[in-house]
């Protein structure tokens, strides 16, 4: 299984149709949004992925109620970090800041997500892989990102714009 994963999409809905665009060609399973989508336009662009989107919402997701309705109507599962669940056989939690992956990742996660920083982060500790695909909310061309991760051999690629 292979999950796009990005966040800090800060309602830049013109760099969230070319995320669609790199991960409907990237033939994802899954999609992982890790926070800070801000206004329900952006999930209403996300709709138009050909896989299940779900994450977590963020420190500047103030607009919960239209957030939620937007979610709902588009099939979509967002919820407050932590978010756990396993895929392929493998422990996933999903946080939007990374300083509370500190009291969440206790070697029992074997994949952990975050956003947040806007910096590109993969590192592994404790036996498992904390992936962060960057900044993708900028206008800096070349220097947005969004993650594929693959969840056979936790491989991970960034795709540039």
């Amino acid at each position: 299984m292979r999950i796009g994963v990005f966040g800090d999409t800060h309602n830049n809905v013109r760099n969230v149709a070319r995320i669609v665009e790199l991960l409907n060609g990237a033939g994802v399973d899954r999609v992982v949004h890790t926070g800070d989508i801000t206004q329900a336009k952006v999930l209403d662009e996300l709709a138009s992925l050909a896989c299940p989107v779900q994450g977590v919402y963020g420190n500047n997701d103030l607009e919960r109620e239209s957030l939620e309705r937007a979610a709902e109507a588009h099939g979509m599962h967002f919820v407050d970090p932590p978010f756990e669940f396993t895929w392929e056989e493998r422990r996933v939690v999903v946080v939007h800041d990374p300083r509370d992956l500190e009291t969440e990742m206790r070697g029992a996660y074997t994949l952990a997500l975050h956003g947040h920083t806007h910096r590109h982060r993969e590192t592994r500790r404790h036996g498992s892989l904390v992936f962060n695909p960057g900044e993708c909310a900028g206008m800096m061309t070349g220097y947005n990102a969004i993650g594929v991760v693959d969840l056979r051999d936790l491989s991970c690629e960034l795709l540039r714009f």
